[in-house]
C-alpha cells in the first residue's frame, strides 16, 4: 500500500495561514477601532467570504446549507467574535502563545469524533506547546497584579475550542466540491451571524481612517480568505493533530511583534516559552521526516520520480 504522508511542501504551505494569524493580536491594538471585537470580526469574515463566494460562483446544496452554518458558526462566528474579545484584552504574546492549547484539544476531539490516533512524538510536541502557554502566563502574571485579564484569557481558550471542533468536522464531513468554493459558504455563514450580534453588541460601524481599511483588507484577504484555504487544504492531507501542532508558529509570531511593535516585555521566560513551542513544531513534523525517507527510495525503485512518490489522498480517504 502506498505512503499518503504528506510532503514538506503541505506542511510549509500550511504554516503559512499560522503566521498570517499570529500578526492578528498586534494588528489588532495599533490599527483597528478601539473596542469594537465585533464589529473586528464581522468586517473580517463576511467581506472576505462574498469576495470567494463571486469567485467560486456556486451555492451549497441539499445537507450542505446545514454544515455550512455549523462549520461557519464554530470556524468563523462564535471563533473569531472570542478571539477579538482576546486581541483587544490581552497583550500579543500572551494573547497568541494561549493558542498553543489548540493541538491538545484538536487531539482529543479528533480521538472522539474520528477515532484518529496521533503518533507519540506529535502528542508530545503538544504537550511542548502547552507548556510554553503556561511559562507565559505565569511570566505576564508575574510582571504586575492584575495584568492578566480574565475575561480575554477565557475568550481565547473559547476560541480555541470553537475552532477545534469545527476543524475536527471538516475532516469528518466530506465536501461536495473544492476547498476554495466550502470555505468561502462557511465564511458568509459565519459572517452572516456575526452582523446582528455586531450590531445590537456594540452599535453602529465605526468610521474607519485609511490604516483601518488597509488593516482590515489585510486580516481579510491574506489572514481569513487565503488563510482558510490553506489551512483547510492541510486538513485534508494531514491528520487534524498534525494540522493543529504546525499552527503553533501563530504565537512565535505574535510574541515577535508584540515585542517590536507594541514595546511588549521580553525576557527569558518568554524566550524559553517561545523555544519550547517552536521545538514542539518541529518535533511533529518527525514522521513527516520518516515517511519522505521511506517513500522516495521506493519511488526510485518503481522507475518513478521522488515528486511523483507523494500521492495526494482525496477527502474521502481522510474520513474514518
Amino acid at each position: 500500500m502506498e505512503d499518503t504522508s504528506p510532503g514538506l511542501g503541505t506542511v510549509a504551505l500550511t504554516a503559512v495561514p499560522a503566521m498570517v494569524w499570529g500578526s492578528t493580536y498586534a494588528v489588532t491594538q495599533l490599527w483597528l477601532p478601539p473596542d469594537r471585537p465585533f464589529f473586528a470580526a464581522a468586517a473580517r469574515v463576511l467581506p472576505a467570504g462574498l469576495l470567494l463566494l463571486l469567485w467560486v460562483h456556486r451555492l451549497p446544496r441539499g445537507r450542505w446549507w446545514g454544515r455550512s452554518l455549523v462549520l461557519g458558526s464554530l470556524n468563523h462566528g462564535l471563533f473569531f467574535a472570542l478571539l477579538y474579545v482576546g486581541a483587544y484584552r490581552l497583550p500579543s504574546g500572551l494573547g497568541s502563545t494561549l493558542t498553543a492549547l489548540s493541538p491538545l484539544v484538536v487531539m482529543g476531539v479528533a480521538f472522539l469524533v474520528l477515532g484518529e490516533r496521533q503518533a507519540r512524538v506529535t502528542v508530545l510536541a503538544a504537550v511542548a506547546g502547552v507548556g510554553g502557554v503556561l511559562a507565559l502566563v505565569w511570566q505576564t502574571g508575574r510582571a504586575g497584579a492584575g495584568t492578566v485579564d480574565p475575561v480575554g484569557v477565557a475568550a481565547v481558550v473559547g476560541a480555541v475550542v470553537s475552532s477545534s471542533v469545527g476543524f475536527v468536522l471538516v475532516k469528518r464531513w466530506a465536501p461536495p466540491t473544492d476547498v476554495l468554493t466550502t470555505t468561502s459558504w462557511q465564511l458568509v455563514a459565519g459572517g452572516l451571524l456575526l452582523l446582528p450580534v455586531a450590531w445590537f453588541g456594540e452599535g453602529a460601524p465605526p468610521a474607519l481612517d485609511l490604516p483601518a481599511v488597509a488593516a482590515l483588507g489585510y486580516l481579510g484577504l491574506a489572514g481569513t480568505a487565503l488563510g482558510y484555504v490553506l489551512w483547510f487544504r492541510g486538513l485534508t492531507r494531514m491528520d487534524a493533530g498534525a494540522v493543529a501542532v504546525v499552527g503553533l508558529v501563530n504565537p512565535v509570531v505574535g510574541t515577535a511583534l508584540g515585542v517590536a511593535l507594541l514595546g511588549e516585555p521580553f525576557g527569558g521566560v518568554h524566550l524559553g516559552a517561545v523555544a519550547v513551542t517552536l521545538g514542539g513544531v518541529l518535533l511533529a513534523q518527525a514522521p513527516v521526516r520518516r515517511a519522505l525517507r521511506r517513500r522516495v527510495p521506493g519511488a526510485l525503485r518503481r522507475g518513478r520520480s521522488p515528486r511523483g512518490a507523494a500521492a495526494v489522498p482525496t477527502v474521502e480517504a481522510c474520513q474514518p
